[in-house]
């Protein structure tokens, strides 16, 4: 017997989903497609099965409807504002900065001259530390873009990148995707970090994916396997990072403009450490300016305790480390202001 009651409120929900897909700006084709999945179901009111039906398109609906299919962000390419923001973030990487602001120049060029203002594909090229996720958040802070991140690291299937068929259980869709919907616009900066962390026995698999997302031929018209249906990422702004180039196919990286990342030496930590790392760990550790002051003598153990570091990572981890132990003081109201000199540091820094 029929409960005429119970299918009321289902055919209720369809025409709920309905009305979400036609609020959704959908290309045409997509909506004319979801439309006939949301029909599909009225046919298995009829015929059973609607409960597992209605969760598997109401999912790929609220996907679909939920990506910015249409919605971007307008870039600013002002130059002078670019260098700014570059120079309040890094200190010193002046032939790199010249490299961006050219590539951006170009854009601004082109995008006066009414012409497609293709981004760059960026590959920054460095050891840990040495500032690679930093540059490409500066680059789209600069820029007024939003940025996702999506890390290689330990990548074992292609479909962590580009989703599995709904015809899978538990299917969704790739990273890519994901974080599409998360930005909100069809064109943030995606930083594809650390591509050459990938599993040795995926490598070649991911690699052929990441060739599908960094060409300007195919990247037009990106398939992720749960949708099923092509998103335009050609206006996205893709930036790379590695460690070294070793593990990249040479099909990827003929498509990569390689920015290498200098090693910083021992008197260029120490003004990165002043200039820029200590007044941002004193106000993660609510201290006020002049609560912790350290001798000038005394940065060069500072910056290497335990030895040689590339990049600047562990000298912000030991400068955090001192500002929580001077923070944790001030608390228990053991102090109100500490000076570190030779007579104290060895309290506050872990050393040979």
């Amino acid at each position: 017997m029929i409960d005429e009651g119970n299918n009321t409120a289902k055919v209720k929900e369809i025409d709920q989903l309905k009305e979400k897909i036609s609020q959704g700006q959908l290309p045409k084709e997509l909506e004319e497609k979801a439309l006939s999945l949301a029909e599909r179901l009225k046919t298995s009111l009829v015929f059973g099965g609607f409960l597992a039906e209605y969760d598997n398109i109401a999912a790929y609906i609220d996907w679909i409807t939920s990506l910015p299919w249409q919605t971007k962000t307008e870039d600013s390419l002002d130059l002078v504002k670019t260098k700014k923001v570059l120079d309040s973030h890094h200190y010193g990487l002046g032939e790199i900065k010249d490299r961006v602001l050219e590539y951006l120049a170009v854009m601004k060029l082109k995008k006066d001259q009414g012409q497609i203002a293709r981004a760059p594909i960026l590959c920054l090229v460095g050891l840990v530390g040495t500032g690679k996720t930093t540059l490409a958040s500066s680059i789209a802070e600069s820029m007024g873009r939003k940025m996702i991140r999506i890390p290689f690291g330990g990548i074992e299937r292609p479909f962590y990148l580009r989703g599995q068929s709904r015809s899978l259980p538990q299917a969704e869709p790739g990273q890519i995707i994901k974080g599409l919907r998360q930005s909100e616009v069809k064109n943030p900066i995606i930083l594809l970090d650390e591509i050459d962390r990938i599993g040795e026995e995926s490598r070649s698999a991911i690699m052929g994916v990441l060739l599908g997302l960094l060409d300007p031929e195919q990247n037009s018209a990106f398939l992720d396997y749960y949708l099923d249906y092509p998103f335009d990422l050609s206006e996205s702004f893709f930036i790379a990072t590695c460690n070294n180039t070793a593990n990249i196919s040479q099909a990827v990286l003929d498509r990569l403009e390689i920015i290498t990342m200098p090693s910083y030496s021992d008197q260029e930590k120490i003004i990165i450490a002043q200039k820029y790392l200590l007044p941002r760990s004193l106000k993660d550790a609510g201290l006020e300016e002049g609560q912790l002051v350290i001798d000038d003598g005394l940065w060069s153990k500072i910056v290497r305790p335990l030895g040689y570091d590339a990049g600047v990572r562990t000298l912000k981890r030991n400068i955090d480390g001192i500002c929580r132990q001077v923070a944790k003081q001030v608390v228990l109201g053991q102090a109100k202001q500490i000076s570190l000199d030779e007579t104290n540091i060895s309290q506050y820094l872990s050393s040979w």
